[in-house]
């Protein structure tokens, strides 16, 4: 028989909800939680810039959907969502220890490398690249984004485990010849696969991220500047003997071709400067943009998102947004730096090669000073594989950041 708790019992049980509450309100706020642990400046700036992308992207889609009949918020709903979705990826990144992360790094690589197969199989062709496959409710998936994660954490358990010994985090010297081979071995693969689709652009950054992670590794450096070396060869033989698809070679000439006006390419790029270069100081005003709002500019919710941003938040608006970029660069370099270990110091690396070389490209490109790869600008550009990767690159740093001995807020 249950016994009466009686008066007493009820009027106490508020205090001790009351004090519970406390309790993990205490946790959540003290010293050592992890909520401020986390590296705010780093989460503020991405949040700040998915949110700003969010504003271009509604400003370069409205239009056309208002002409066309559908609803002009489409976008901006599918970007927010696809944000939601990336934060709750990220901080799923987040909680999994990254030194226990490691051990699973061997299946992260081989899931990749199924996506990258099936999109082959069973994909869909998108200007000209067949990158996506095709989901419910209009949704895309595009396994190349996820390879960029796949390879940042194979490389950095290589690199990592011969660096130091994973017990004790005793340095035992940089890794040898034989690592930089697997390290090449584990890039080259995914690297062929993404070229079968063509993405050219893709393969430049997994090259620019191995790179990076094998020089700062401290790997034989006749290996770096001998794979500068090949590489740059490589190149001039692809433009040489014409190895690409005449619009793929188009795009990585245009930017230096006297003609480049009259390409589909070079068009493009023009367009970009042009709304750019209206923008002036203090820009347009958001959806008054002449260049966005006539949608003179191909592709401007992805590939030139940058140029909603100069034309019309202006010069000043557009370098916020560089501004945040390097916040995000410039924490992620810290994090590495104050890493316990080399596995979670050649994540950072990864991770700051990555969105370096996409930034770079994909503003020097709306500039017309790089060529034209398809890149999406980091955290703003419309792309829901985009963003998710992004995010789960932002959910490994954070998880460095909480499990780092020293402070990495110190400069």
């Amino acid at each position: 028989m249950t016994q009466d708790p009686g008066p007493t019992a009820l009027r106490s049980s508020p205090v001790l909800v009351r004090g519970r509450i406390g309790q993990l309100r205490d946790r959540a706020s003290g010293r050592h939680s992890p909520l401020r642990r986390l590296d705010w400046p780093l989460q503020i700036s991405v949040i700040a810039l998915a949110l700003l992308g969010a504003l271009l992207v509604w400003s370069a889609t409205r239009q056309r959907l208002e002409e066309t009949g559908g609803d002009p918020q489409t976008f901006l709903k599918r970007h927010l969502l696809n944000l939601v979705i990336g934060l709750l990826l990220g901080a799923a990144a987040t909680l999994v220890d990254y030194r226990i992360l490691r051990a699973y790094a061997p299946f992260v690589y081989l899931g990749s490398l199924v996506g990258l197969i099936a999109v082959l199989l069973v994909g869909t062709t998108v200007n000209g690249a067949h990158s996506w496959i095709v989901l419910p409710a209009g949704f895309q998936l595009q396994p190349s984004e996820f390879a960029k994660v796949a390879l940042v954490v194979g490389a950095a358990m290589i690199l990592g485990e011969k660096h130091e010994d994973r017990h004790t985090g005793i340095r035992r010297g940089a890794p040898g010849h034989g690592d930089v081979l697997l390290v090449l071995g584990l890039a080259v693969v995914p690297m062929a696969l993404i070229m079968l689709q063509p993405d050219f652009g893709t393969v430049m950054v997994l090259v620019f991220v191995t790179l990076g992670m094998l020089a700062v590794s401290g790997a034989p450096r006749r290996w770096v500047l001998g794979l500068i070396l090949c590489g740059v060869l490589f190149g001039g033989a692809i433009l040489q003997f014409h190895l690409l698809k005449p619009y793929q070679e188009a795009r990585l000439t245009s930017f230096v071709s006297e003609n480049k006006a009259s390409s589909s390419t070079g068009y493009n790029v023009d367009q970009a400067m042009t709304a750019i270069a209206n923008g002036g100081i203090t820009g347009r005003g958001l959806f008054e943009g002449q260049q966005t709002q006539g949608q003179f500019v191909p592709e401007q919710q992805t590939d030139f998102v940058f140029s909603v941003a100069g034309e019309e938040l202006g010069y000043l608006g557009a370098g916020g947004v560089i501004v945040l970029l390097g916040v995000v660069l410039w924490r992620a370099l810290t994090i590495g730096f104050h890493s316990q270990d080399s596995f979670g110091a050649l994540i950072a690396t990864g991770v700051v090669c990555w969105f370096t070389f996409q930034i770079f490209v994909n503003i020097g490109m709306c500039l017309g000073v790089m060529p034209v790869t398809g890149l999406p600008l980091t955290f703003l550009s419309y792309g829901g594989s985009s963003m998710f990767a992004n995010m789960i690159a932002v959910g490994l740093l954070q998880n460095v950041r909480l499990r780092s001995r020293s402070d990495p807020y110190a400069l």
